[in-house]
C-alpha cells in the first residue's frame, strides 16, 4: 500500500532518528523552522525508530545511517516491511557512510542529506537541504517491501573487455532523475545492452561524495563499465558516466567532458538541463533522453531542445514512479515524448540507437 502525502492543511509530521542527543536536539531544531513542518516525535536508534514509526505514522522520517542496536540501514528495510513511510537519510561524508547510505536508498529510502558536523555555518547549509529533502519526501509514493529483496549483495555481471582505445561516440542517451532515482537506474542502466554503439550519462540529483558510491553501485549490476565522470574526458562508446554531485555536467563541442560549479539551476547541482542544452547543441538528432522520477521540472527544458534537434525523449510512468514530477512536466512540455513503465525505458533507450543489433 502507497504512503499518502501530506495535505496542504496540515503540516509535514517528522520523526527524526539519531543516536546523539545533540545531534537529535539540531535536527529538531532544523525541522522546526521548515515552514509547513514539525517534529512528530524523536527516537534513539532503529528499535526505537521502527516502534515509533508504528505508533506515529509520521509523514516523513530523517534517519541516522550509524546506531546502536540496529542501524539505519536495517532500520530502513523493517519500516519499509511494515509501515511503509518516505525516509531521508542523514550520512556523513565517507566512502564507508555513502555505500552504506546507497544500502540504505536499495531499502527503501528516498532522498539523502549529508549530516551536519555541528557548526553553525554547516547546520545553516544542512538546514536549506534538509528541507528540501523533506519537502519533497513528503511527496513521494512509497510502497510495503520485503528486506530480503534489498539486502541481498549485487551479482558480479561478466562484461567483455575490449581493450582498445576509447571511441568517441556519435551518439549519446542521457538518464536524468532526482527523488527516487537510484533504484529506478538501478532498473535501467543494468538493462542497456553491453554492445550498445553510444555514449551514457547519468544525471542524478545527489549531494557531492555519494554518486561516486552510486556509480560503483551501478557498475556492479551492468553489462556496461559505469564510472563518476572526470572532467576533460572524452563521452565515449560503452560507456555510463554518471554527473559528480555538485558539478554540472557539460558535453563540449569535441565531445568532451566539462564539470562546471556554476549556479544551480531549480535550486539543484547537477542539474539535467544543463547537460540537455549542451547535449542538444553537440548532438542533435544523435542523442535520446529518459527522465526518471523526481520532484520539480529538472530536464523539461532540456528536452525540449533536444526534440527541437530531432533526438528522442522518453519519460517513466506516474504509477512506477516515487514522485512523478520531472516525467510529467518533460511530457507535458514536449510534442512527442514516450511515456513509459520503468521495466520498459532501458529496451526503448536501446532500440532508438541507431546501429544497435537489437534495434527494428
Amino acid at each position: 500500500m502507497a504512503s499518502p502525502s501530506p495535505s496542504p492543511e496540515r503540516p509535514i509530521r517528522v520523526l527524526v532518528v539519531d543516536d546523539s542527543p545533540f545531534m537529535r536536539h539540531a535536527i529538531e531544531r532544523l525541522i522546526a523552522a521548515i515552514p509547513g513542518a514539525q517534529v512528530a516525535g524523536t527516537a534513539g536508534d532503529g528499535l526505537e525508530a521502527v516502534r515509533k514509526a508504528l505508533e506515529l505514522r509520521p509523514d516523513v522520517i530523517t534517519m541516522d545511517v550509524e546506531m546502536p542496536r540496529m542501524n539505519g540501514v536495517a532500520a530502513v528495510a523493517e519500516i519499509m516491511s511494515t509501515v511503509p513511510t518516505p525516509i531521508v537519510m542523514l550520512s556523513t561524508l565517507t566512502t564507508e557512510g555513502a555505500d552504506t547510505t546507497l544500502r540504505a536508498i536499495d531499502a527503501g529510502a528516498v532522498e539523502i542529506v549529508t549530516k551536519p558536523s555541528g557548526l553553525s555555518n554547516d547546520l545553516v547549509n544542512v538546514g536549506e537541504r534538509l528541507a528540501e529533502a523533506v519537502t519533497r519526501a513528503s511527496y513521494a509514493r512509497v510502497s510495503r517491501r520485503h528486506p530480503a529483496i534489498t539486502l541481498a549483495p549485487p551479482p558480479t555481471p561478466t562484461r567483455p573487455t575490449t581493450g582498445g582505445p576509447s571511441v568517441s561516440a556519435q551518439y549519446v542517451v542521457v538518464i536524468g532523475s532526482s527523488t527516487g532515482g537510484p533504484p529506478a537506474l538501478s532498473a535501467v542502466v543494468p538493462k542497456l545492452p553491453a554492445d550498445l554503439p553510444a555514449g551514457v550519462l547519468v544525471v542524478q540529483h545527489m549531494p557531492p561524495g555519494f554518486t561516486g558510491a552510486l556509480a560503483k553501485r551501478l557498475d556492479s549490476l551492468s553489462q556496461l563499465p559505469v564510472r563518476e565522470a572526470v572532467d576533460g574526458e572524452l563521452v565515449a562508446v560503452g560507456q555510463v558516466l554518471v554527473a559528480p554531485g555538485d558539478f554540472h555536467l557539460i558535453v563540449g563541442p569535441d565531445r568532451r567532458i566539462r564539470l562546471d560549479q556554476g549556479p544551480t539551476v531549480h535550486g539543484v547541482r547537477p542539474s539535467v538541463d544543463i547537460t540537455l542544452q549542451s547535449v542538444a547543441a553537440v548532438y542533435g538528432k544523435r542523442a535520446s533522453v529518459a527522465i526518471l522520477t523526481g520532484m520539480g521540472r529538472d530536464g523539461a527544458d532540456g528536452s525540449v531542445a533536444v526534440e527541437r534537434s530531432g533526438g528522442s525523449i522518453f519519460t517513466q510512468d506516474e504509477p512506477s514512479c516515487v514522485v512523478y514530477g520531472m516525467p510529467r512536466v518533460a511530457k507535458e512540455r514536449t510534442q512527442h515524448a514516450v511515456e513509459a513503465p520503468l521495466d520498459r525505458i532501458a529496451g526503448l533507450l536501446a532500440r532508438s540507437v541507431p546501429g544497435w543489433r537489437g534495434a527494428r
